[in-house]
Protein backbone atom coordinates (compact mmCIF):
# COMPACT_ATOMS: atom_id res chain seq x y z
CA UNK A 1 0.00 0.00 0.00
CA UNK A 2 1.63 3.24 -1.19
CA UNK A 3 1.91 6.09 0.98
CA UNK A 4 2.69 8.30 -1.38
CA UNK A 5 1.72 9.75 -4.49
CA UNK A 6 3.70 12.11 -2.45
CA UNK A 7 7.39 10.30 -3.49
CA UNK A 8 6.17 11.76 -7.06
CA UNK A 9 6.57 15.63 -5.90
CA UNK A 10 9.93 15.07 -3.70
CA UNK A 11 12.02 16.27 -6.33
CA UNK A 12 13.66 19.08 -5.70
CA UNK A 13 15.04 25.49 -5.24
CA UNK A 14 16.38 29.31 -4.26
CA UNK A 15 16.57 32.30 -7.08
CA UNK A 16 18.94 32.84 -9.62
CA UNK A 17 19.33 34.44 -13.21
CA UNK A 18 16.20 34.14 -15.74
CA UNK A 19 15.72 30.80 -17.19
CA UNK A 20 12.96 28.71 -19.08
CA UNK A 21 12.89 26.71 -15.42
CA UNK A 22 12.49 30.13 -13.24
CA UNK A 23 9.43 29.92 -11.55
CA UNK A 24 6.69 28.69 -9.05
CA UNK A 25 4.84 25.59 -10.38
CA UNK A 26 2.17 23.66 -9.78
CA UNK A 27 1.45 19.71 -10.55
CA UNK A 28 -1.51 19.34 -12.98
CA UNK A 29 -3.42 16.63 -11.38
CA UNK A 30 -5.07 14.94 -13.95
CA UNK A 31 -1.50 14.67 -15.98
CA UNK A 32 -0.22 12.33 -13.59
CA UNK A 33 0.60 9.06 -15.18
CA UNK A 34 2.59 6.02 -13.41
CA UNK A 35 3.41 2.81 -14.98
CA UNK A 36 5.95 0.00 -14.12
CA UNK A 37 5.64 -2.09 -11.18
CA UNK A 38 2.38 -2.62 -9.89
CA UNK A 39 2.12 -2.02 -5.63
CA UNK A 40 1.49 -5.33 -3.68
CA UNK A 41 0.24 -5.94 -0.43
CA UNK A 42 -2.34 -8.21 1.80
CA UNK A 43 -3.74 -9.03 4.79
CA UNK A 44 -3.95 -12.56 5.54
CA UNK A 45 -4.38 -14.35 9.03
CA UNK A 46 -4.07 -11.76 10.87
CA UNK A 47 -0.90 -10.14 9.25
CA UNK A 48 0.16 -7.26 6.83
CA UNK A 49 2.73 -7.88 4.18
CA UNK A 50 3.84 -5.79 1.30
CA UNK A 51 5.93 -7.32 -0.88
CA UNK A 52 6.72 -4.31 -3.13
CA UNK A 53 7.79 -2.71 -0.31
CA UNK A 54 11.88 -2.03 -0.27
CA UNK A 55 12.70 -4.00 1.86
CA UNK A 56 9.44 -6.03 1.92
CA UNK A 57 7.52 -5.68 5.51
CA UNK A 58 5.91 -8.34 7.42
CA UNK A 59 4.11 -7.27 10.61
CA UNK A 60 0.73 -8.19 12.99
CA UNK A 61 -2.54 -5.94 11.35
CA UNK A 62 -3.36 -5.15 14.95
CA UNK A 63 -3.08 -1.18 14.55
CA UNK A 64 0.15 -1.27 17.07
CA UNK A 65 3.20 -0.14 15.91
CA UNK A 66 5.62 -2.77 14.80
CA UNK A 67 9.16 -2.01 14.14
CA UNK A 68 10.32 -2.26 10.82
CA UNK A 69 14.32 -1.70 9.23
CA UNK A 70 16.02 -0.77 6.44
CA UNK A 71 13.34 2.24 5.27
CA UNK A 72 14.48 6.09 4.54
CA UNK A 73 11.39 7.40 6.01
CA UNK A 74 9.49 5.01 8.69
CA UNK A 75 11.27 2.87 11.55
CA UNK A 76 7.99 1.70 12.60
CA UNK A 77 4.31 0.90 11.05
CA UNK A 78 1.24 -0.31 12.17
CA UNK A 79 -1.41 -1.64 9.96
CA UNK A 80 -5.10 -1.39 11.08
CA UNK A 81 -8.02 -3.21 9.36
CA UNK A 82 -11.29 -0.72 9.54
CA UNK A 83 -14.12 -3.16 7.90
CA UNK A 84 -14.15 -5.91 5.35
CA UNK A 85 -12.83 -3.27 2.74
CA UNK A 86 -10.47 -0.56 4.10
CA UNK A 87 -7.23 -0.68 5.63
CA UNK A 88 -5.19 2.14 7.52
CA UNK A 89 -0.97 1.91 7.60
CA UNK A 90 0.48 4.61 9.62
CA UNK A 91 4.13 4.52 9.54
CA UNK A 92 6.60 6.62 12.23
CA UNK A 93 10.36 7.72 12.43
CA UNK A 94 11.43 7.90 16.10
CA UNK A 95 7.80 7.96 17.68
CA UNK A 96 6.85 10.83 14.84
CA UNK A 97 3.86 10.24 12.08
CA UNK A 98 5.77 10.33 8.89
CA UNK A 99 2.81 9.14 6.72
CA UNK A 100 -0.86 8.14 6.83
CA UNK A 101 -2.88 6.64 4.22
CA UNK A 102 -6.12 4.43 3.84
CA UNK A 103 -6.99 2.35 1.19
CA UNK A 104 -10.79 1.25 0.15
CA UNK A 105 -11.76 -1.27 -2.02
CA UNK A 106 -15.00 -1.45 -4.55
CA UNK A 107 -17.40 -3.68 -3.72
CA UNK A 108 -16.56 -5.41 -7.41
CA UNK A 109 -13.25 -5.26 -6.06
CA UNK A 110 -11.79 -4.14 -9.18
CA UNK A 111 -10.68 -0.79 -8.12
CA UNK A 112 -8.99 1.08 -4.92
CA UNK A 113 -9.49 4.29 -3.73
CA UNK A 114 -6.78 5.89 -1.31
CA UNK A 115 -6.22 8.63 0.43
CA UNK A 116 -2.64 9.41 1.98
CA UNK A 117 -0.61 12.49 4.07
CA UNK A 118 2.93 12.76 4.18
CA UNK A 119 4.46 15.09 7.75
CA UNK A 120 8.25 14.74 6.41
CA UNK A 121 7.79 18.00 4.58
CA UNK A 122 7.61 21.82 6.33
CA UNK A 123 3.49 21.52 6.32
CA UNK A 124 1.50 18.46 5.77
CA UNK A 125 0.97 17.19 1.64
CA UNK A 126 -2.21 15.05 1.35
CA UNK A 127 -3.85 13.75 -1.61
CA UNK A 128 -6.05 11.31 -3.16
CA UNK A 129 -5.71 8.51 -5.82
CA UNK A 130 -7.22 5.54 -7.76
CA UNK A 131 -6.16 2.41 -8.46
CA UNK A 132 -7.02 -0.76 -10.74
CA UNK A 133 -6.79 -4.12 -9.82
CA UNK A 134 -3.99 -6.04 -11.70
CA UNK A 135 -4.38 -9.12 -9.89
CA UNK A 136 -5.89 -10.76 -7.06
CA UNK A 137 -4.69 -11.27 -3.17
CA UNK A 138 -4.10 -14.90 -1.66
CA UNK A 139 -6.43 -17.19 -0.87
CA UNK A 140 -8.32 -16.16 2.56
CA UNK A 141 -6.89 -12.51 1.91
CA UNK A 142 -8.71 -9.08 2.90
CA UNK A 143 -10.52 -7.76 0.17
CA UNK A 144 -7.80 -4.67 -0.93
CA UNK A 145 -5.01 -7.05 -0.96
CA UNK A 146 -3.37 -7.60 -3.84
CA UNK A 147 -1.28 -5.86 -6.96
CA UNK A 148 -2.71 -2.30 -7.51
CA UNK A 149 -1.38 -0.18 -10.24
CA UNK A 150 -2.25 3.44 -9.39
CA UNK A 151 -4.13 5.32 -12.69
CA UNK A 152 -5.23 8.25 -11.88
CA UNK A 153 -4.29 10.91 -8.98
CA UNK A 154 -7.80 12.62 -7.67
CA UNK A 155 -6.54 15.66 -5.27
CA UNK A 156 -3.83 16.95 -4.04
CA UNK A 157 -3.04 19.90 -1.85
CA UNK A 158 -0.66 23.28 -2.16
CA UNK A 159 2.13 21.29 0.07
CA UNK A 160 1.74 18.45 -2.19
CA UNK A 161 1.57 19.89 -5.86
CA UNK A 162 3.83 23.17 -5.76
CA UNK A 163 7.73 23.20 -6.79
CA UNK A 164 9.78 26.64 -7.11
CA UNK A 165 13.07 25.83 -9.83
CA UNK A 166 15.78 28.13 -10.19
CA UNK A 167 19.16 27.60 -13.28
CA UNK A 168 22.00 29.59 -13.57
CA UNK A 169 24.41 28.98 -16.01
CA UNK A 170 26.63 26.53 -13.68
CA UNK A 171 23.82 25.43 -11.02
CA UNK A 172 20.08 24.67 -10.40
CA UNK A 173 18.00 24.94 -6.98
CA UNK A 174 14.80 23.72 -5.61
CA UNK A 175 12.60 24.64 -3.34
CA UNK A 176 9.24 22.93 -2.44
CA UNK A 177 7.73 22.81 1.31
CA UNK A 178 10.47 23.32 3.66
CA UNK A 179 13.05 20.91 1.48
CA UNK A 180 15.29 22.38 -0.74
CA UNK A 181 18.55 22.17 -2.70
CA UNK A 182 21.13 24.18 -4.87
CA UNK A 183 23.54 22.48 -6.66
CA UNK A 184 26.21 23.28 -9.29
CA UNK A 185 26.52 20.93 -12.72
CA UNK A 186 29.66 19.26 -11.88
CA UNK A 187 28.71 15.82 -10.75
CA UNK A 188 28.96 15.88 -7.71
CA UNK A 189 26.55 15.20 -4.51
CA UNK A 190 24.44 17.85 -3.47
CA UNK A 191 22.28 17.04 -0.15
CA UNK A 192 18.25 18.30 0.13
CA UNK A 193 17.99 20.58 3.19
CA UNK A 194 15.47 19.47 5.36
CA UNK A 195 15.05 16.03 4.10
CA UNK A 196 14.51 13.46 6.55
CA UNK A 197 15.49 10.60 4.43
CA UNK A 198 18.48 12.06 3.97
CA UNK A 199 18.49 12.35 0.15
CA UNK A 200 21.76 13.75 -2.38
CA UNK A 201 20.85 15.15 -5.57
CA UNK A 202 23.49 15.43 -8.67
CA UNK A 203 22.58 17.27 -11.83
CA UNK A 204 23.13 17.32 -15.52
CA UNK A 205 22.03 20.24 -18.06
CA UNK A 206 21.26 19.23 -21.22
CA UNK A 207 20.36 21.80 -22.59
CA UNK A 208 18.57 25.86 -21.28
CA UNK A 209 15.34 24.49 -20.91
CA UNK A 210 16.19 20.80 -19.42
CA UNK A 211 17.82 18.92 -16.32
CA UNK A 212 18.41 15.99 -15.46
CA UNK A 213 18.33 15.46 -11.65
CA UNK A 214 20.05 11.97 -10.03
CA UNK A 215 18.76 11.00 -6.22
CA UNK A 216 20.63 9.24 -4.02
CA UNK A 217 20.19 7.80 -0.32
CA UNK A 218 22.65 6.06 1.51
CA UNK A 219 24.64 5.88 -2.16
CA UNK A 220 21.69 4.36 -3.66
CA UNK A 221 20.17 5.56 -6.93
CA UNK A 222 16.86 5.90 -5.85
CA UNK A 223 15.44 8.21 -8.58
CA UNK A 224 16.24 9.39 -11.76
CA UNK A 225 14.10 12.90 -12.76
CA UNK A 226 14.36 15.03 -15.74
CA UNK A 227 12.64 18.05 -15.44
CA UNK A 228 11.87 20.15 -18.98
CA UNK A 229 10.26 23.37 -19.70
CA UNK A 230 8.08 23.87 -22.68
CA UNK A 231 8.93 25.75 -25.33
CA UNK A 232 6.07 28.50 -24.90
CA UNK A 233 7.63 28.65 -21.07
CA UNK A 234 4.28 28.09 -19.63
CA UNK A 235 4.56 24.60 -18.32
CA UNK A 236 7.59 21.66 -17.82
CA UNK A 237 7.51 18.35 -18.20
CA UNK A 238 8.63 16.29 -15.37
CA UNK A 239 9.47 12.87 -15.50
CA UNK A 240 10.19 10.61 -12.16
CA UNK A 241 12.22 7.01 -12.70
CA UNK A 242 11.80 5.18 -9.20
CA UNK A 243 14.71 2.67 -9.47
CA UNK A 244 13.21 1.42 -6.27
CA UNK A 245 10.12 0.25 -6.90
CA UNK A 246 10.71 -0.09 -10.64
CA UNK A 247 7.68 2.92 -11.51
CA UNK A 248 7.83 5.76 -13.31
CA UNK A 249 5.71 8.45 -12.90
CA UNK A 250 5.00 11.63 -15.69
CA UNK A 251 3.07 14.55 -14.98
CA UNK A 252 2.82 18.09 -16.21
CA UNK A 253 3.64 21.32 -14.26
CA UNK A 254 1.92 24.76 -15.01
CA UNK A 255 3.65 27.99 -14.24
CA UNK A 256 2.19 29.88 -11.61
Amino acid sequence: MRIGATALLLVPVAALAASALDGTWRARIESVQVSGKPDVFAVVDGTYTCSSCDPPISVRADGLDHPVKGHDYYDSIALKVRDERTLERTIKQKGKVAGSGIVTVSADGARLTGTFTDYTGAKPASGSYTAKRVAAGPPGSHAASGSWQQDKMQSGNDALLTVTYAMSSDSFSMSANGQSYHARFDGKEYRVQGDPGHTTVSLKKLDERTVIETDRRAGRVTDEVRIHATEDGKSIELTDLDRVRGQTAKLILDKQ
